[in-house]
């Protein structure tokens, strides 16, 4: 077992409350920068779509940002967005060849830790039709890494943090690689205010989720705090408490989870109406089909 798969396992309640909390697109406003300055042009470069661009770059950031698949894991959003392309008639109409997702997507089956790491031992082991992907996720990390800097966390998300460790324990939950998450709250001073940062390296979501608090804590007191639909389905999966940061809607929602919602959630009335609410407000904001298929 790995030292970051321990850091989960071994983990234990020092509070009565446990909190989640997603990194990219909730607490820092990095989504929009990191998918249309370096997953997006990658995914043209690498996967040689520059006869489709305009289209392909339409993909990658509905399947990423603009829709109800927004924050998944980065190689279940290249097949979604290759496959997405390949249908498109004007992609159709060109004659453009789309990279086929067969072998991604039989890996994808199988593997428990979609991160670059396993998909290197994939690649090394043999699966040569990984290495395309292999190569532009590492681009795509070196690329963020030097151009991502200063993306500060929204608005009243440090009063929370500070407000979570009077009475929670908190850790990060994110299918981002565990040393960008490490920079980026380092960055912004915030690690402090966490006990664990769990990214892709340590499994999904879920499975976060499921290791660090579920049989742990008492299922009304586990809150995940997350801007996509996964970090709700992570949450029910594990019958717990989801508060939302809708796309859009980030500096209100932080403010009212601030000054209103974590009271609730702390007196124990989160649950039912309150929570269907905030719910299916962020619901209404991502579609499920793009709006060129309308």
């Amino acid at each position: 077992m790995s030292k970051l798969d321990q850091a989960l396992s071994e983990f234990q309640p020092a509070q009565y409350f446990f909190v989640g909390i997603d990194s990219d697109g909730c607490v820092f406003d990095s989504m929009e920068i990191k998918h249309k300055e370096c997953f997006a042009p990658l995914f043209i470069k690498h996967f040689g779509l520059q006869a489709v661009s305009k289209y392909a770059r339409e993909c990658w950031e509905f399947v990423n940002l603009y829709s109800r698949t927004r924050g998944i894991n980065r190689f279940p959003a290249l097949s979604n967005a290759l496959n997405l392309l390949r249908s498109r008639p004007e992609v159709v109409a060109r004659q453009v060849a789309v990279p086929d997702t067969d072998a991604l997507d039989e890996w994808i089956s199988r593997e428990t830790k979609l991160s670059n790491l396993t998909l290197e031992i994939e690649a090394n082991n043999g699966n040569q039709a990984l290495l395309p992907v292999l190569e532009w996720s590492l681009a795509v990390n070196e690329t963020i890494e030097s151009f991502v800097h200063g993306v500060l966390p929204f608005p009243y998300v440090r009063e929370t943090l500070a407000k979570l460790g009077e009475f929670a324990d908190a850790i990060v939950v994110s299918q981002t690689p565990v040393e960008a998450l490490r920079r980026e709250w380092n960055e912004h001073a915030l690690s402090s205010y966490v006990r664990v940062i769990a990214g892709q390296e340590m499994g999904t979501k879920t499975q976060h989720l499921e290791i660090a608090a579920a049989g742990k804590y008492a299922a009304h007191n586990i809150l995940m705090i997350g801007d996509a639909p996964g970090d709700f389905k992570a949450a029910k999966s594990n019958g717990a408490l989801f508060y939302p940061i809708p796309p859009g809607a980030e500096e209100p929602s932080w403010q009212r989870l601030f000054e209103e919602a974590l009271q609730v959630f702390i007196d124990g009335n989160y649950a039912g109406s309150y929570e269907d609410a905030l719910v299916a407000e962020f619901n209404s904001c991502l579609p499920d089909a793009p709006s060129w298929e309308g």
